[in-house]
């Protein structure tokens, strides 16, 4: 297989387990090839590096809290319509 042929399968193989990679779901060996292929490959790189933000960004806001004004609120709006219901 040509050399390009083969970058292009590398790329394929290591984008499909991408996110996989991201979350820490492969194995030592096939962990291991994504991260060996990362280190070479510029484009995968970037793919990965975008990857990454977007798993902290989200990680980031599933930690927020509302505001405890509006958890109030929205309690006081569960007990009326559980009182409207009883």
């Amino acid at each position: 297989m040509s050399e390009t042929l083969e970058a292009k399968k590398d790329c394929t193989q290591a984008r499909a387990a991408l996110e996989e990679y991201l979350h820490n779901e492969l194995c030592a060996e096939d962990a291991a090839d994504v991260r060996a292929h990362l280190a070479t490959c510029a484009e995968c790189s970037a793919e990965h590096h975008v990857g990454e933000m977007l798993t902290s960004a989200l990680q980031g806001a599933c930690k927020d809290r509302a505001p405890e004004e509006l958890r109030e609120k929205l309690l006081e709006k569960l007990r009326a319509a559980r009182a409207a219901h009883a």
